[in-house]
């Protein structure tokens, strides 16, 4: 009974000591290895979307992705956010306000099979919402302690983070592709990042605010490159 309870013990301590530490969060995903690798098909994939168009939209991380706030949904070579973390509603309905879009639907998690290996999983999910278009995004984000970076995932010791600044920078980027074919119409590209001193280091949560706060920065810088490449789009391929 007394080695339980000192099992028990030594548990609680443990579990208090948690808030010690932060993990950075789960890795991105490289757009381009979602799609066909096959270079013939590639330059053979013509769009087929109408306009004006619907458009779905998905972010994707790396399988298992995490944060200290979210979870995704899906393993295999990716998986998809549906919580919005760093978006707001207003962002997507400024999209939806672009010229020759009819609707912008988020893809859920009900519309998504648990496991996801390409492109296709995506383009099924919103030919089922009757989407032409599918807008993918994902967030890239380190973090750096002096010299040292973190990678994904990585368990960091706020007692190692004293004395020292760190610095979070986030690149989000994005792709335009036709839901039927697949075809890449164009990508958006934006990056960011912030710093703070030490002083500020006392939980895991001032760390993780300093995350969020410099993704939701990264995504506002987004939305105008976004703008721009559906402007380019239109122009091309609406008529």
């Amino acid at each position: 009974m007394n080695v339980l309870k000192g099992l028990l013990v030594g548990c609680v301590i443990i579990l208090s000591g948690c808030a010690s530490y932060y993990t950075t969060p789960g890795g991105s995903v490289h757009i381009s290895n979602l799609a066909d690798a096959n270079i013939n098909e590639l330059m053979s994939k013509e769009p087929a979307a109408s306009f004006p168009a619907n458009i779905s939209v998905a972010r994707i991380q790396a399988s298992g992705y995490q944060s200290q706030r979210v979870e995704s949904f899906g393993s295999g070579r990716y998986s998809v956010v549906t919580t919005r973390e760093v978006e707001s509603e207003q962002d997507f309905e400024r999209l939806a306000k672009l010229p020759e879009v009819t609707g912008i639907a988020p893809l859920n998690r009900i519309l998504l099979p648990a496991n996801l290996g390409s492109l296709k999983e995506l383009r099924e999910a919103s030919a089922r919402l009757k989407a032409d278009i599918l807008l993918v995004y994902t967030f890239d984000t380190s973090f750096h302690a002096g010299e040292q970076k973190f990678a994904p995932l990585n368990v960091i010791s706020l007692g190692f983070l004293k004395n020292k600044t760190v610095t979070v920078t986030t690149t989000v980027s994005a792709a335009y592709f036709d839901v039927r074919t697949e075809y890449l119409f164009g990508v958006a590209e934006a990056t960011t990042s912030a710093s703070k001193k030490a002083s500020v280091w006392s939980s895991s949560d001032a760390v993780d605010d300093l995350r969020v706060s410099t993704e939701k920065e990264a995504f506002q810088k987004l939305l105008p490159e976004i703008e721009k490449t559906w402007a380019g789009i239109v122009s091309e391929y609406a008529e």
